[in-house]
Parts: structure tokens; C-alpha cells; sequence
């Protein structure tokens, strides 16, 4: 296969996942994705499943009730209802339904406490998360209005040390085009506090400085949400990250009165463990909020 034609192809599959992330609230319309990215709907199909590995629909469902899990533990306001049309269900009978087969128990046992476990579970996959002995009780966020960020980026399925690699790729990228000024964001499509990490999707993104020029057309790009978000400052080491996240939203988030939406967190690095020896991280971690 030709080099063009790959990229053109992985192009095509990050598009439509973008585009499932952003529009997990409606109805997902194949035939006018195929429309709007010029492609046949039979080769869009074939195409996405070549670069994931999964179908469009199975990514829609597994996508769907991952959100759904993270917004019934964190948007106590909301009724199971109002939950279950955020994430794109019409039905709230066939909502239980799917959500009972993918976690063990309704969404109401989940809401009530029902995470906890799972979510432990979720926590002991991570050896070195689970040796972090990091607290965070001290830390106060600032409110912040974000603009939306153009990024290139490259991503990675599952939460876990191999995210090094990718880094790796993005930081040779950024050499191979003298890039002076761009920042690194980390971007969570999916909560890992609720996701299992081998199905995690992690975004590697670097946002760069519109005046400098990019010569290559090997990344894709995608635009990070703009909006209103808890801003958290956070400073240490590999595995202090994922305990930090479930601190945030099992523990800050109910406490706090506020709620979160479908919008990804995102954590913007002053310091990149993924890329220095000492595996020390110092980061502004945002997680979109509404009151």
C-alpha cells in the first residue's frame, strides 16, 4: 500500500472517531458522515475497522455508555433520564438495558455507589498508580475560560507505559519541522476512572504557533473543545497521574456542586514525564465543568 494512501485512510478513521466523540448526544448518521467525508459508506466502514480493529457501531455504543458511566457519578443534579439523552439514547428502557450488560448493574446501583468497585479494579491495573502514595486534598482549582486549541495530533489505545512511544513520535515530528513554540496537551477521550485502560483512548496533541511554519502533512489535526473548565496545577511522577484523576472525579467533583459534561479533560505539560528521565511530570489538568 502505498505511503499517501495509509496516511490518507488513518486521516479518514480519526476523523469519523473525532467526530463520534463530539456528537455522542445525537443521533450518529453513517450516511451523512460518508457525505460529508466524500467517501462511499461501505468504505468508511472498512476503513475504520482496518485502522481500530472494532466496527463504527460498537465503537458508538462502547463510547456512549463510557460517558454515560462517568456523567452518573459525577452529575448528581441529572436524572438517569437526563443522563441517558446526553449520551444519545432515546430510550431509557434500552439505556438500562445496555448499560446492565457492559457494567454488571443498573445505572441507578452505579449512581448510588455501585462505581466504587469497579472503578478500584480499574485503579489495580496500574501496579505503579496503585504504589503512588501522592495526595491531593490541598489542591484548589481556578475557574477558567478556555479557548479551542488547533492541534495535530497522534492517538494511542490504552493507558499505559507504551504512551512513552507515541510521545516519542510527536517529539520527533515537532524536530523534523524546527518547531520553536507549541505546547503538549494529553487529551483523556475516555475517563479512566470508568474505562478499562486497555480500551482507554489517549491523544498525544501539540498545538504550535500558527505563524511557524509545518511542512508535513503526516499527522492529523483536530480542535480541542473551548469552554469552561476546572483548572487543576499538579506537579510529580508516572502513576501519580491516574490516581490524581480518580481523586478528581470520585472525590472533588460530587463534593464540589459542580457537574461535568461530554467534553474531554485535557492535561496541558510544562513538564513531560513520557520524555525525561526522571519520569517527573508538572501539568495544568482541565476538566470542562457547568453549574
Amino acid at each position: 500500500m502505498k505511503k499517501e494512501t495509509r496516511q490518507k485512510r488513518v486521516q479518514i478513521a480519526n476523523d469519523i472517531m473525532y467526530y463520534i466523540y463530539t456528537h455522542i448526544d445525537i443521533n450518529i448518521d453513517t450516511d451523512e458522515l460518508s457525505h460529508d467525508l466524500n467517501v462511499s459508506k461501505f468504505h468508511m466502514h472498512r476503513i475504520f475497522k482496518e485502522v481500530f480493529d472494532k466496527n463504527i457501531y460498537e465503537s458508538v455504543k462502547s463510547i456512549r455508555l463510557q460517558k454515560a458511566s462517568n456523567l452518573l457519578l459525577t452529575n448528581k443534579y441529572s436524572t438517569i433520564t437526563d443522563i441517558a439523552n446526553m449520551c444519545g439514547y432515546s430510550s431509557h428502557t434500552s439505556f438500562i438495558r445496555v448499560f446492565k450488560e457492559r457494567f454488571g448493574m443498573t445505572p441507578k446501583a452505579w449512581k448510588n455507589g455501585g462505581y466504587k468497585e469497579f472503578s478500584h479494579h480499574i485503579l489495580e491495573q496500574s501496579p505503579i498508580a496503585m504504589l503512588s502514595t501522592a495526595h491531593f486534598e490541598n489542591i484548589e482549582p481556578s475557574i477558567v475560560k478556555m479557548p479551542e486549541f488547533k492541534s495535530y495530533y497522534i492517538r494511542h489505545r490504552g493507558y499505559n507505559a507504551q504512551i512513552k512511544q507515541t510521545w516519542q513520535k510527536l517529539q520527533t515530528w515537532i524536530f523534523n519541522n524546527n518547531l520553536t513554540n507549541f505546547q503538549l496537551i494529553a487529551l483523556f477521550h475516555d475517563n479512566p476512572t470508568v474505562t478499562s485502560l486497555n480500551e482507554c483512548e489517549y491523544v498525544a496533541c501539540v498545538v504550535t504557533d500558527e505563524k511557524e511554519l509545518v511542512k508535513s502533512d503526516r499527522l492529523p489535526k483536530f480542535i480541542i473543545s473551548k469552554g469552561v473548565y476546572a483548572k487543576f496545577d499538579l506537579s510529580g511522577k508516572y502513576g501519580d497521574l491516574l490516581k490524581f484523576i480518580h481523586w478528581v472525579y470520585h472525590e472533588w467533583l460530587p463534593k464540589s456542586q459542580y457537574e461535568t459534561t461530554t467534553k474531554p479533560s485535557y492535561a496541558v505539560y510544562k513538564k513531560n514525564n513520557y520524555l525525561r528521565d526522571d519520569n517527573e511530570f508538572e501539568i495544568s489538568f482541565y476538566m470542562s465543568i457547568k453549574f
